[in-house]
């Protein structure tokens, strides 16, 4: 029973002391000027040129390069990846390749598997929209062929 009334005080004379602390770091910074940063037009420089070298922004597909090999589209753990490869009498086509930056969480288990280096990470990041299907890039326009690399040639660099 003496704990408690012991501790009850105690209470009592943290509170009456701790106000008047958290008062005086309020007055200190209510006379403060303050530190906003304008962004996006009023900044220095440009926010690209402040994020790291290895930062993960928006996907981008170089298309003349991309195999159609399917690989990130198996290693994008939400299915954000969509491709479309038909096979014609010319040899295999890509039809369609879309990146719904909406669902993509930026994990970047996507990159690696690309044997041509055909997707990449962006140094975009803007995201806010008012129309999410904004988010939605298709890469392809019209029908183009995969890439083809030369085996003999590669062989060659090698040996």
């Amino acid at each position: 029973m003496r704990e408690d009334i012991i501790q009850y005080f105690r209470n009592i004379k943290y509170a009456v002391t701790s106000v008047p602390k958290g008062m005086m770091v309020t007055l200190k910074n209510m006379f403060r000027e303050p530190t906003t940063i304008q962004y996006p037009d009023r900044i220095p420089q440009k926010i690209e040129d402040t994020l790291p070298l290895n930062y993960r922004g928006h996907l981008e597909v170089e298309k003349e390069i991309c195999t159609g090999c399917l690989l990130c589209e198996k290693f994008c753990p939400i299915d954000c990846i969509r491709i479309d490869v038909h096979k014609e009498e010319t040899g295999r086509v890509l039809h369609s390749f879309k990146i719904d930056m909406a669902k993509c969480m930026y994990c970047g288990l996507c990159v690696p598997p690309c044997p041509t280096d055909a997707i990449r990470f962006t140094r975009k990041f803007e995201g806010s929209t008012y129309d999410i299907k904004s988010l939605l890039f298709e890469f392809i326009d019209t029908p183009t062929p995969v890439y083809k690399p030369n085996r003999d040639k590669d062989k060659k660099e090698e040996a």
